[in-house]
């Protein structure tokens, strides 16, 4: 059991890296379609710098304004892992800032989701790793403890466990269960060619759109 509140976790089985690539370039709405809109983070977790997110989750729990364990899961996490810290979702302290990010991008790392604060967020907006968060504060993080590291956690309203598949953009995060993976990429991959015949329909004005008029009269509609 440990010291519970206190422990870290050094080992998870993690997606291979073919698997997490196959994401590479599928918008987020199209996969998150594709798993009937329930595994997106909410609104609230926003990229701060444009870049995108790919990779397999290495998660935190901290206590709000407290980043003691994430500067220890810097150092433990593996190449092209995405760091996921459940601060909670406080705002009073940044939990991380430009030096953390700046060794976590020369240590590959494949990038920061804070449901808490940042702080150089001007900095960080021209650093060329993956950055989201749920908001700015200028404060400082305490270095204190308690946290713990690989555990479930809970990061813009969903739960998500070491090893999870983590696809980001500028429209949000999605989370995929390893499980799922192969399944959903044949399925967001044909959702997406579907998008782009309806693309070429729009373009050539000729958008079938008898549905709308279906879907209306099933619901017994009154136009007048």
């Amino acid at each position: 059991m440990g010291n519970i509140g206190m422990r870290i976790y050094t080992e998870f089985v993690r997606p291979s890296k073919e698997m997490i690539e196959s994401f590479k370039g599928l918008p987020t709405s199209v996969i998150a379609d594709n798993m009937n809109r329930m595994y997106c983070m909410n609104s609230k977790i926003k990229s701060m710098n444009q870049a995108p997110l790919i990779g397999s989750a290495f998660t935190i729990k901290t206590r709000p304004g407290d980043n003691l364990l994430v500067h220890k899961a810097i150092d433990l996490a593996k190449k092209g892992d995405i760091l996921v810290v459940d601060a909670q979702g406080d705002l009073t302290n940044a939990i991380i800032g430009e030096l953390m990010v700046l060794w976590a991008k020369k240590k590959g790392l494949g990038g920061f989701i804070i449901d808490g604060a940042i702080r150089d967020s001007d900095s960080i907006a021209t650093i060329d790793f993956p950055v989201y968060a749920a908001g700015i504060s200028p404060n400082g993080p305490y270095k204190d403890g308690p946290g713990e590291i690989n555990v479930p956690v809970v990061c813009g309203g969903l739960v998500v466990r070491p090893g999870d598949i983590i696809v980001g953009d500028q429209d949000g995060v999605v989370v995929i269960q390893p499980q799922d993976a192969p399944d959903l990429l044949t399925q967001a991959k044909n959702k997406l060619a579907q998008e782009q015949q309806t693309m070429k329909e729009i373009e050539d004005l000729n958008w079938n759109r008898d549905w709308i008029d279906s879907e209306l009269h099933r619901k017994n509609t009154t136009i007048y």
